[in-house]
């Protein structure tokens, strides 16, 4: 089966095969070559630019900050050491502080004020720290929009490439001076977890103010092999007043990031050499493993980045035709056409009950696609409203 598949194959794939342990998954942490480390607005604070410069010299260098605590593990690292990028929140934080506010403001242009004026000192404080251990920092700031135009994605791509292989640590952010709601991933995690595919990482470092995802009696979740069966009713909200996130919004970026081929671990940024120690294979930190069928980018981003303009109701020939075979959709499978989207768009694709299947892109507008939906016996009934090759299955929950 070609690595190009939709999510639901890929899940079924996962039941196909011998089922890991989360032991024999960490295991494998030691030979990740790109590692993408998100860090919360919470988590930068006292000497954390410090400790998270050291760690990522040390990480970059193929082994652990302290080779001992990993137990002699260092010989699956790559010889050649590894690319770290770090997705880091904090400008409007700083700016919040640097301008005075007595507290995060609620709209947009004091936000955008905010992050105008904090953006500087955050890069200021990579720079002193990561400058410290001989490490050179790059300002990356992105908008939704720049990853949801493919062109300017590939853009993205090509400058991280660049900026790795010059040896660099990108620093990424959202564009928050300039981002207004359309165009906002909604926080970092979300931004990590489209960051993950588009410099190929094979790991991703989510860290936060908790030692994990925890059980109903606050018990740390070591391994996650299911986010909708597992995880999804642990998490919750973020009520830190510092950030926008949360457990539930890093769940679902692990859950992303797991269908892009990266395994996820979420962890605390406070916990000695965390970034080491996870690489050592170390019982830290709730693990996420990889998807054992890698989504290609342009699906991930089909699926993921691209924001549905409208949605198409199907039949249960259709969606057994999408979900089981990987059929394109016909217009004669289509019940119902919502929003105002055009050829291109990316659409929402819904069964019966109302739930979410598969996502693509549209052929026709929805004007055109109304036209042509189940039209039984009145020709046209064949017209393709969206490819296989641009759909992309939702995992089944």
């Amino acid at each position: 089966m070609a690595a190009d598949v939709g999510f639901g194959a890929a899940e079924r794939q996962a039941d196909l095969k011998p089922q890991e342990s989360g032991n024999q998954v960490r295991a494998r942490l030691a030979s990740c070559r790109r590692i993408v480390v998100k860090i919360g607005s919470k988590s930068l604070a006292g000497d954390a630019w410090d400790r998270l410069a050291a760690e990522v010299r040390a990480a970059r260098a193929g082994g652990a900050v302290d080779p001992a605590r990993a137990g002699g593990r260092r010989k699956n690292a790559p010889k050649e050491g590894r690319s770290v990028v770090i997705v880091s929140s904090g400008a409007i934080a700083l700016g919040v502080h640097k301008l005075g506010f007595p507290s995060r403001p609620k709209d947009m242009a004091r936000l955008q004020a905010a992050a105008a004026a904090g953006q500087s000192v955050l890069m200021q404080r990579y720079e002193e720290a990561f400058g410290k251990v001989g490490l050179h920092v790059a300002q990356v700031l992105l908008t939704h929009a720049d990853l949801a135009d493919r062109a300017r994605a590939n853009n993205a791509r090509n400058a991280l490439a660049a900026l790795l292989a010059a040896g660099a640590v990108p620093i990424i952010n959202e564009n928050d001076a300039v981002a207004v709601e359309e165009i906002k991933f909604g926080d970092n995690d979300q931004l990590a977890a489209m960051v993950t595919p588009l410099c190929d990482a094979d790991l991703l470092l989510l860290l936060s103010d908790v030692e994990g995802l925890l059980d109903e009696h606050k018990r740390r979740v070591p391994f996650v092999r299911s986010v909708a069966l597992e995880a999804r009713h642990l998490a919750g909200a973020s009520t830190s007043g510092v950030g926008t996130g949360g457990m539930a919004s890093k769940v679902e970026a692990a859950r992303r990031a797991t269908l892009a081929g990266a395994h996820v671990v979420i962890a605390s940024a406070k916990a000695p050499e965390v970034l080491g120690r996870v690489l050592a294979g170390e019982d830290i930190g709730t693990l996420f493993a990889a998807a054992p069928e890698k989504l290609s980018a342009r699906k991930y981003w089909i699926g993921f980045t691209l924001r549905p303009r409208g949605a198409l109701l199907l039949d249960r020939g259709a969606c057994a035709a999408v979900v089981e075979k990987h059929k394109s959709v016909l217009g004669v499978g289509v019940l119902g056409v919502r929003g105002a989207f055009h050829p291109g768009d990316s659409v929402s694709l819904f069964d019966p009950e109302g739930r979410e299947i598969a996502r693509g892109l549209v052929r026709f507008s929805a004007a055109d696609a109304a036209r042509l939906a189940y039209r039984k016996g009145e020709g046209d009934t064949d017209e393709e409203l969206i490819h296989r090759d641009d759909l992309v299955v939702l995992p089944s929950e």
